[in-house]
């Protein structure tokens, strides 16, 4: 049996891989792509992960996809289905750290410390506090109740946020896709947290701008693409919401001259959110590890995919 394996996490794997795997560690995605043609087993992305699904293509003989990230949109969905390649992601690997970041984005916002940055660049001394808002008190409304959703939600609770997630199913609780919409103005933080899927895509839009409380942010650690970019742009302008935090944005990398980056109250953080961590890839060699011996063994994987709904 053959795995395709990156040489970056070859440090962490290569002492703990059987003996009877045959192993072809690759470097570029050129390699990567030759290497994959008959292999059964290949994690792929750490080498321009935009390529990652075109590589992920040519192994027509792979059992089992792995993927460091949570969000499979670089991959091939349907062809992996019908070939019935196990997909297993990312999920909970980077987690914690944007947990962190949504809670740090959202305490950014209340007190507009990025006008107290620019305030200490200027040199200028203020008493006026450029942001007043508490978050205890404060609602938010979590869409995408997962396993970053929930830490979201945990900390967000210890500031005395009243939280409110919102999944597929409705568990626990929780808000179902029909639901959210009529609750919007309830809010004062929409938390974007969901997989990418063509169900989410554009899921905030003018309609649901609309509906926001005039002193809500958004708040989006997920994917760009599920924010209507011309809805936001003009919904910023016009005061309509509060701000926006933006760890991600669509396109990325965002064009120096793309209107998003002046729209009034939008934060950008550029995607950073997932990386600002040291413990990503060891995270993820332990968890490839714990899948190898589950996938070896015939036994369910962890972060096994649901490919028919896209996470």
């Amino acid at each position: 049996m053959k795995a395709v394996l990156p040489a970056l996490a070859r440090p962490l794997l290569e002492q703990h891989l059987p003996g009877d795997l045959e192993i072809a560690w690759f470097t570029s995605p050129e390699e990567a792509a030759a290497m994959v043609v008959d292999a059964e087993i290949a994690w792929v992305d750490q080498q321009r992960s935009a390529l990652a699904g075109e590589i992920a293509a040519k192994g027509e003989r792979l059992e089992w996809l792995s993927t460091i990230y949570a969000g499979l949109d670089a991959f091939p969905l349907d062809l992996l289905r019908r070939r019935g390649v196990t997909v297993t992601n990312g999920t909970g690997i980077n987690a914690i750290a944007v947990a962190e970041y949504a809670v740090m984005g959202m305490l950014v916002a209340a007190k507009r410390f990025d006008e107290v940055v620019r305030l200490a660049d200027r040199r200028e001394w203020t008493m006026a506090p450029p942001g007043r808002v508490e978050l205890a008190g404060t609602a938010a409304l979590i869409i995408g109740y997962g396993t970053i959703g929930r830490m979201i939600g945990d900390r967000l609770a210890a500031f005395d946020v009243e939280v409110t997630g919102v999944t597929r199913s409705g568990r626990d609780g929780t808000l179902t896709p029909d639901q959210w919409r009529a609750r919007l103005a309830g809010f004062d933080w929409i938390v974007l947290a969901a997989p990418s899927t063509d169900q989410t895509r554009a899921l905030i839009g003018a309609d649901e701008l609309a509906a926001m409380k005039s002193s809500a942010w958004l708040v989006n650690i997920a994917r760009g693409d599920m924010i209507d970019k011309p809805a936001l742009i003009a919904a910023l302008e016009a005061r309509r919401i509060a701000g926006a935090f933006l760890d991600t944005v669509d396109p990325e990398p965002l064009p120096a001259d793309d209107p998003l980056w002046a729209a009034a109250n939008a934060i950008h953080s550029m995607h950073l959110s997932g990386r600002s961590q040291t413990r990503m890839f060891q995270r993820a060699a332990a968890l490839f590890l714990e899948n190898l011996a589950a996938f070896r063994a015939g036994r369910p994987l962890a972060n096994t995919v649901d490919l028919e709904a896209g996470y």
